[in-house]
């Protein structure tokens, strides 16, 4: 097909774009000046304030993805959902697009996150960032007890180990401080594994250069990793067995998605097409 045919439909998805993040950042100033304000004013609990707050910020993840699909911007579908609905799990995802963490927090109930210390600050996050008690990555912080503790508490963490955005056509390069959550912690890893075809909205390219067609979004969550099982093979040498589950989950990472007719019985496909 003559590459002008899908110029119309790239005009509308380059506006499309700019609408559903302009609505973005609308929301975020409105669960900042309004919202959370008053949760704070309605529930004295601290504990039960933040949960509300989880609450509201996994109904507006979901409000935004559903967002975007009707927009015509993307497509997904979602395998092994279930596994998702437990308590105190550690989740850790390959991160190739941007609004990857906007699927997993509107998928996890009571989900917590590991965030960069500059979303506490900027206008259109702050407000979530701080009433959902999300983790900041300070320097000098101690963020692996921050961590441990929010799992012990039972909310579910979610972690991009990479640290930021894929880059397309270099190969994955995972940080290990995930891997020593687990360690330490005493904790199983739940992985999960996004794939976008065609990809957009990756590291370094301009949100207004779209793909000839919506984006499809197929996300995996794969059997939990044991920890204390890698910990023992590795001699029970902390470093060792980080770099072995580093390594498991950049295999799985790596691996090729699988198509809906090699969905495993039992699990759950949830799509959104």
């Amino acid at each position: 097909m003559a590459d002008w045919l899908h110029w119309p439909g790239r005009l509308w998805r380059v506006f499309a774009t700019a609408l559903a993040f302009v609505c973005f950042g609308i929301g975020g100033l409105l669960l900042w000046l309004v919202v959370f304000p008053l949760q704070t004013l309605l529930l004295r609990d601290a504990a039960r304030r933040q949960h509300a707050a989880r609450a509201v910020v996994q109904a507006v993840f979901r409000l935004f993805v559903g967002w975007m699909r009707l927009l015509g911007l993307i497509r997904y579908e979602v395998h092994g959902i279930e596994k998702l609905q437990r308590r105190g799990l550690l989740i850790l995802a390959n991160h190739p697009t941007l609004i990857d963490v906007a699927f997993l927090i509107g998928l996890v109930p009571n989900a917590s996150c590991v965030v960069k210390a500059t979303l506490a600050d900027h206008p259109c996050t702050r407000g979530p960032v701080r009433a959902t008690g999300y983790i900041c990555n300070n320097p000098g912080s101690d963020l692996l007890l921050a961590c441990i503790d929010t799992l012990a508490a039972g909310s579910n963490l979610i972690i991009f180990p990479e640290g930021t955005r894929s880059r397309p056509g270099q190969a994955l390069k995972m940080q290990r401080g995930a891997a020593q959550i687990a360690l330490r912690g005493g904790l199983d890893i739940t992985p999960v594994r996004i794939h976008c075809e065609p990809l957009g909205l990756y590291k370094g390219q301009p949100w207004w250069t779209v793909a000839k067609r919506p984006l499809r979004f197929t996300i995996e969550v794969g059997d939990d990793l044991p920890s204390a099982a890698v910990l023992q093979a590795a001699g029970g040498e902390h470093g060792r067995a980080a770099r072995r589950l580093t390594e498991s989950l950049i295999q799985f990472f790596s691996e090729p998605v699988r198509s809906p007719k090699t969905v495993t019985k039992g699990s759950h496909a949830s799509a959104g097409t």
